[in-house]
């Protein structure tokens, strides 16, 4: 089985509370892109993992795709095992849910290839488990996205939008992210519901005017680098551009395919990790 994993873009990110736990409660509007981890599926004997790309992760234990076929095995009892191949392409430590997506595109493959029949909502019960973009990351879509991750209300979408991304640093831990946020340091929070309504509508002004994130002064301030690259995105001729999750990727959104291409060549002589794609709605693709 041949799966592509697909990256997230939080186009909103506000943060509305705290957990007793330490959890926060986010408030985001959050899409898939078609820059993709590679993810095959063989059955075998036992559960293997091999990863490659640059960068990538060490195939063991702390590999959320080991962690969701351990976990799907856990949950079902099923005593099957497969040889799982993660092929990255989503940039690590990059606020674009890469690690999500090869644990939903894990949850999702094997639950096929194993002929397990779990329904959506168990497969994202399991998800969340293991990270809260996890569910999303199987659910795809334009999601407006509340609690920890696990609240979901999709939202119709007009038209895709083509996006150049850079990674123009290290990557972010997102614990220590959210550890340096304080809310009382924000004076300007995203309108979440005028970018629903701008996304329905394919208003690409109004979609503008209401874009933002809040952990990105938190970040930048770690990552200078970040808000160079921002400029950089508006001087090479993106209508908007912005930090997405807790970074270090930043995007730009393009009025058209021609204009994010031009500006992707012209960017990748300065940054090494550029990529021009789009948005999309499937999150999880059996090519």
């Amino acid at each position: 089985m041949h799966l592509l994993a697909r990256a997230k873009i939080n186009w909103t990110l506000d943060i509305t509370g705290q957990r007793e736990d330490g959890y926060h409660f986010m408030d985001m509007l959050m899409q898939p892109v078609t820059l993709s981890d590679v993810i095959d599926l063989e059955e075998a004997d036992t559960v293997t993992l091999t990863c490659s790309g640059t960068p990538y992760l060490p195939p063991d234990e702390h590999h959320l795709a080991w962690r969701a076929a351990m976990a799907l095995k856990q949950h079902t009892g099923c005593e099957k095992g497969a040889r799982i191949q993660v092929h990255k392409c989503i940039p690590v430590g990059a606020g674009m849910g890469g690690g999500s997506a090869d644990a939903a595109g894990v949850l999702a493959g094997l639950n096929r290839l194993w002929q397990l029949h779990l329904s959506q909502d168990e497969l994202e019960a399991i998800g969340l488990s293991l990270g809260a973009d996890v569910p999303f990351c199987l659910r795809g879509g334009l999601q407006h996205v509340q609690g920890i991750g696990e609240k979901m209300s999709p939202v119709p979408c007009k038209k895709m939008l083509p996006l150049c991304v850079i990674q123009p640093c290290e990557g972010l831990s997102t614990g220590a992210v959210f550890k340096a946020y304080h809310g009382e340091a924000i004076h300007a929070r995203p309108h979440t519901l005028q970018a629903m309504e701008a996304l329905q509508q394919g208003d690409l002004p109004k979609l503008t005017a209401s874009l933002g994130n809040v952990l990105q002064i938190v970040s930048e301030a770690m990552r200078p680098a970040i808000g160079v690259a921002i400029q950089d995105l508006l001087k090479a001729g993106a209508v908007t551009a912005w930090m997405t999750g807790s970074g270090s990727a930043v995007f730009g959104v393009f009025a058209d395919s021609a204009s994010a291409e031009q500006a992707g060549n012209a960017l990748r002589q300065q940054y090494d990790r550029c990529w021009v794609c789009s948005t999309c709605m499937d999150s999880i693709v059996e090519a």
